[in-house]
């Protein structure tokens, strides 16, 4: 049992779950990476027209299929689905593309029972430098609208590695589709059942400029995805009323980070100071 009384969560209580999108290039390897730490993988294909399902036809995984493109949100909406169904307590969602590494599912799932009943997120804080540059300003224009809807501030909003508890996958009528669906989870949670969130701090990996073609480009289209999510929650903030108060009162709690390591304590401590 946790501090909190309550069970402790192993591997065999959750489900890896993977939306993929033509992740012919990098699928396998994610699938093998996951199993090696949770022998429940979900993978929910989204209409794919590569070899993505062929790929891992003989891994022991749930392969959950759209017969056509329905985007990021939809696959997440059915893996929890299927992870609920298969009697899961929580969800760690991945990107089917190899940007996040697998080693971090134990991470996540310690930080999780750290924090009972909180939402984890891979936070990517280590080797900030190696994101690009327009992906780097993207992301944290869209930690500062997103922390605004939850009301507290939170270290990189824009991971798809998440520690999701049975709690918030069974959030019913979340609205907003593709990468919007992600942030409406983050505020939905806060604002429905008191969620909040806590970040571990992992590496995030890029193609590189140059060299050979490691990982497939981004789905993500940052003027086109952060104009949708922007709007989005700016309506949410705006009809809830109070605004100049809630902007204040959640630049005044700083993102918790979680790391026995101690690395990211002085960040830890900066951000707190900052916030008084």
């Amino acid at each position: 049992m946790t501090e909190a009384g309550t069970p402790v969560l192993t591997p065999d209580d959750i489900a890896v779950v993977i939306p993929a999108l033509n992740e012919e290039l990098r699928i396998r390897d994610v699938v093998e990476g996951a199993l090696a730490h949770c022998p429940r993988v979900i993978v929910v294909d989204d209409g794919s027209d590569d070899g993505t399902v062929a790929a891992i036809a003989d891994l022991p995984v749930t392969v959950v299929r759209h017969a056509s493109r329905m985007g990021k949100g939809a696959g997440l909406r059915d893996g929890f689905a299927e992870a609920m169904r298969q009697g899961a307590q929580g969800v760690i969602s991945m990107d089917g593309d190899g940007q996040h590494s697998a080693k971090d599912i134990p991470r996540l799932l310690d930080a999780a029972n750290a924090f009972p009943g909180h939402i984890i997120i891979g936070a990517r804080l280590r080797k900030r430098a190696r994101q690009p540059a327009y992906r780097r300003i993207a992301n944290e224009f869209g930690d500062w609208g997103i922390s605004w809807g939850c009301g507290f501030r939170i270290a990189d909003t824009q991971s798809g590695q998440r520690f999701y508890p049975k709690s918030v996958c069974e959030l019913g009528d979340i609205p907003g589709e593709d990468f919007v669906y992600e942030a409406q989870l983050l505020i939905s949670a806060s604002r429905e059942l008191g969620v909040r969130c806590v970040s571990i701090p992992i590496e995030s990996r890029y193609q590189a400029a140059t060299g050979p073609v490691r990982f497939r480009k981004s789905h993500f289209r940052p003027l086109r995805d952060l104009w949708r999510i922007t709007s989005h929650v700016v309506k949410q903030v705006w009809a809830r009323g109070h605004v100049l108060r809630e902007y204040r009162r959640t630049r005044r709690t700083p993102p918790v980070i979680f790391d026995p390591t101690g690395e990211f304590a002085p960040r830890a401590a900066a951000l707190q100071a900052g916030s008084t």
